[in-house]
C-alpha cells in the first residue's frame, strides 16, 4: 500500500504497512507512533512530509483516534508540527541539533551500560534475541526492521541499570535523532559492522568489563555521527531557499 506525501512542494509515494504488519503487542496508538517515528528517524519521511490523520488512519486500517493521539505525541516531542487544516508536517533537523544529541546520548548511554556491567548482566537471553533480530534485519536489508530492533535492544539494555529516569532520557534523545544516511552505502556498511557489536556489548556486560563496554558503546554510537552528518548536510544543501 502506498501513501502520497508532500515533500518540499512535491508529491511522493511512500509505502505504508498494513495493520497486520504492525507489532501486535502494543496498543494501536503506540503501534502507529512507532511506525511513524521509525519512518521519520530513518529519513524515509523527510522534512516537509505531511501526515493527514484521516488518510493515515485509512491506510493503516485503524480509527482516527489512535492516529491523532500518536501524531500529537510526536508533535509534543518536536518531530512534527501541526499545520492548520492540513495535518502534521515533519520538522527539519539541524547539524547543531545532531551534534548535541550525539554528545548527550553517548554520555548518558555510556553511564548506563557501565552500571549494567558493574552489576554483572544476568539473564541475557532477551538481549541475544534482539541482537538476532538486528542481524536478521541487516541480512534482509530491512532498514525499518533494523531501526525498530536496534531501538528495542538499546532500551532493554539501558533499562537494566535500574534507573527509569535515565532510560527515558536516553530513549528520548535517541528518538529525537534523525538517522539520515542509514540506508546509504556507508549506512549499510555501518549496519553490518554494528551486528557484531551488539553481541560484544552483551558479552562485556556479562563479564563485568566496565572499561571494555565504555569504549565499545562510545564507538558504537559515535561511528554513526559522520554518516548522519554527511547525509544531513547533503539534504540541507538541497532544501529550497
Amino acid at each position: 500500500m502506498t501513501r502520497q506525501a508532500r515533500v518540499a512542494g512535491k508529491i511522493r509515494e511512500t509505502t505504508v504497512p498494513r495493520t497486520e504488519e504492525l507489532k501486535p503487542t502494543a496498543s494501536l496508538r503506540d503501534r502507529v507512533l512507532e511506525r511513524v517515528r521509525s519512518d521519520i528517524v530513518s529519513g524515509r519521511s523527510g522534512p516537509g512530509t505531511m501526515y493527514s490523520v484521516p488518510s493515515l488512519a485509512t491506510e493503516l486500517g485503524v480509527s482516527t483516534t489512535p492516529v491523532r493521539e500518536a501524531l500529537l505525541e510526536l508533535a509534543n516531542r518536536g518531530m512534527i508540527v501541526p499545520m492548520r487544516n492540513r495535518g502534521f508536517k515533519v520538522q527539519a533537523s539541524s547539524l547543531e541539533d545532531l551534534e548535541n544529541l550525539f554528545a548527550l546520548r553517548e554520555l548518558l548511554e555510556r553511564f548506563a551500560v557501565v552500571n549494567v556491567a558493574k552489576q554483572g548482566l544476568k539473564e541475557p537471553g532477551e538481549l541475544k534475541e534482539l541482537a538476532d533480530a538486528i542481524a536478521a534485519a541487516v541480512k534482509a536489508r530491512d532498514v525499518r526492521g533494523y531501526v525498530e530492533a536496534d531501538r528495542a535492544f538499546h532500551e532493554s539494555f539501558v533499562s537494566r541499570a535500574d534507573n527509569p529516569r535515565l532510560t527515558k532520557m536516553i530513549m528520548d534523545l535517541r528518538d529525537d535523532m534523525r538517522l539520515f544516511g542509514i540506508d546509504s552505502a556507508d549506512g549499510e556498511e555501518r549496519q553490518r559492522a554494528s551486528v557484531k557489536e551488539h553481541y560484544e556489548l552483551i558479552n562485556l556486560a556479562v563479564k563485568g568489563d566496565t572499561k571494555g563496554i565504555a569504549s565499545l558503546i562510545t564507538s558504537h554510537i559515535m561511528d554513526w555521527q559522520p554518516i548522519f552528518r554527511k547525509a544531513l548536510t547533503s539534504q540541507t544543501s538541497r532544501q529550497p531557499l
